[in-house]
């Protein structure tokens, strides 16, 4: 029998197999509305067997947007087109997740096809926020705006606020996203923080924002379901957050309620040095997952379906969520199932199988 097959239960949800959607950015929602390509590729991704879809990092205000192109949820008005998404994801078998995020000082960029760059305000770019004022590239135009305390209590907010949207729009899964150099990270990584109040300096006061972000989404999202934190294991880079850390921030979420980390890395700098290879970033999940005793999602070039069910049939991660492989096939799901012998329901409009039965 397939582990990558078998259901897993976090809280009162019920995946139908371990294999998730990883959140991907669009960059195709105008003022943070989103549009019928994320209904169709979302949707399109559910059809394809995938037990959970985790939606793109979505901004919890207007200034955590990466680029304008970006999804948000800091308006009431979001959720309507939010919601006949949930929708169409649940009435395919599949649960849906949304990401949670804040930019910090990697936000007002442009698109990817459009070059990326940092947006100046002329070109219809916006000051940004950071733990310390900090630039991400020397030539940017100007440094972030350090946060003060009615900053950050405004950060704070806004991810609370958020949260009872998501709930509203009828999410199943929350995931912060405290990983990839985003403001969150940021606050983590002592590359980008260098703050000497209680938000900066020794380990307790570098998460002790994520900790509040946490406690305030709590606060607005119901008890039997689940949340994630994305985690960048480590900075790859001298003098930066590393996965000693990153376990020792799982074992207190872990306290604190949360239900699996997902376990990413690097971002917070310009000049880290990954070893990308196949798999690169299990054993981060492995490790957290032994030494936290906390449920963990791996990622970060899984391609194949056997090289995804060793990852869970040898208890290295419970989830396996894919990126790119997503992207070139939106049934990966069910390719899958076929190349492992597993058991799955195809779409009726897919299954040919039963046409040729009649």
């Amino acid at each position: 029998m397939s582990q990558l097959f078998s259901i897993l239960q976090l809280r009162s949800l019920i995946l139908k197999n371990r294999i998730v959607v990883s959140p991907m950015c669009q960059y195709s929602a105008t003022d943070g509305f989103a549009t019928n390509w994320h209904l169709v590729h979302l949707g399109a991704r559910a059809i394809g067997g995938a037990a959970l879809i985790i939606q793109e990092a979505t901004a919890v205000s207007a200034e955590g947007r990466i680029s304008p192109g970006d999804l948000g949820i800091w308006d009431d008005a979001h959720t309507e087109k939010l919601k006949e998404i949930t929708t169409f994801i649940m009435q395919h078998n599949a649960m849906p997740g949304i990401q949670l995020a804040h930019a910090g000082r990697k936000a007002s960029c442009a698109a990817p096809w459009q070059g990326g760059a940092k947006l100046t305000l002329d070109e219809g770019g916006w000051h940004t926020v950071a733990p310390s004022p900090i630039r991400f590239n020397d030539h940017e135009e100007f440094p972030p705006v350090e946060l003060d305390k009615e900053g950050i209590a405004k950060v704070v907010a806004d991810f609370k606020a958020a949260a009872k949207r998501a709930h509203d729009a009828c999410y199943k899964v929350i995931e912060l996203h405290a990983a990839h150099g985003y403001l969150l990270h940021q606050f983590l990584s002592p590359l980008c923080n260098e703050r000497t109040d209680e938000y900066g300096g020794n380990f307790e006061n570098r998460t002790r924002l994520l900790l509040e972000v946490l406690e305030a989404v709590q606060s607005e999202w119901p008890s039997d379901l689940p949340i994630f934190v994305r985690i960048s294991g480590t900075d790859w880079a001298q003098g930066g957050w590393d996965v000693d850390e990153a376990v020792e921030l799982a074992k207190i979420l872990k306290q604190k309620g949360v239900d699996l980390i997902d376990c990413s890395s690097g971002g917070a700098v310009h000049w880290q040095d990954i070893p990308v290879k196949p798999g690169y970033q299990v054993p981060i999940a492995e490790r957290i997952k032994a030494e936290a005793h906390l449920l963990t999602g791996a990622v970060g070039l899984i391609t194949e379906s056997h090289q995804a069910e060793e990852i869970i049939a040898s208890g290295k991660a419970d989830l396996v969520l894919f990126a790119r492989e997503s992207l070139r096939d939106p049934n990966l799901a069910l390719r899958f199932a076929h190349e492992l012998g597993a058991e799955t329901i195809w779409p009726k409009q897919y299954d040919r199988a039963q046409w040729r039965k009649k």
